[in-house]
């Protein structure tokens, strides 16, 4: 059997029913990456870890196993953080999918781990949902090596197209993004409303690219608290 740390750090993305009283369980662990786990006898009545694998809580595990399936040995709350609700829970299920779809099992990437922990803190805070989301997702492509540098982009218009990439724009009637939106967005800069609108529209695309056809399910949870707030029907 394949030996493992007895602590390993891990966040809870995701749990479903397995079998009659079980649960799967996908965790983002510091030293391991995303890894997916079996929680045997979890759903019970009375099992603690009902109230532990809960998607956000802060975990320090045991497991074993040697396949892509692990054997959830031992799990304890590390910290009681205050739960995520409105849109701030939107958001946080939004980026579970995200790391869910987006990440390669048992790949470490320490520093993502990081900015996980610093997302959920954020939301947890009241700070700004959208600047600190986009935030993220910029970390996010980073560390999977699909982030564009934008620092560079000195001319006027740009323009992002699926399997071209970010190339110059003629004029302003082809352009998805000016220049000076861009370099903004590469610095985390977010006082104007357009650069804004600018990083959503450039965050999707780079996302959806990588996504391919089947759409996240945390974004349809979106639409109506977007049509409840603007008034769209």
């Amino acid at each position: 059997m394949a030996a493992y740390p007895d602590q390993v750090a891990a966040y809870v993305l995701h749990v479903r029913p397995y079998r009659e009283t079980s649960a799967l369980v996908d965790l983002l662990t510091l030293e391991f990456g995303k890894i997916s786990v079996v929680a045997r006898g979890a759903r019970r009545p009375g099992s603690q870890l009902r109230h532990t694998l809960q998607p956000f809580n802060a975990l320090s595990i045991r497991f074993s196993g040697r396949s892509d399936l692990k054997t959830l040995n031992q799990a304890e709350s590390v910290e009681v953080l205050p739960t995520l609700a409105g849109d701030a829970l939107l958001c946080g299920l939004y980026a579970n999918e995200l790391l869910e779809r987006l990440l390669h099992p048992a790949e470490p990437i320490p520093q993502l781990f990081l900015y996980y922990r610093y997302l959920l803190n954020e939301l947890r805070s009241g700070a700004s949902i959208e600047e600190t989301l986009r935030i993220f997702e910029q970390k996010l492509l980073k560390e999977l090596g699909i982030w564009v540098d934008l620092s560079g982009c000195s001319e006027a218009y740009y323009r992002y197209d699926a399997g071209l990439g970010l190339r110059v724009a003629l004029d302003s009637s082809s352009a998805h993004y000016t220049g000076e939106q861009l370099r903004a967005i590469e610095i985390g800069e977010y006082t104007e409303a357009t650069t804004k609108r600018a990083a959503k529209k450039l965050m999707r695309a780079l996302i959806q690219e990588q996504l391919g056809d089947r759409p996240l399910r945390a974004r349809e949870l979106f639409k109506p608290r977007v049509r409840e707030v603007t008034g769209d029907n």
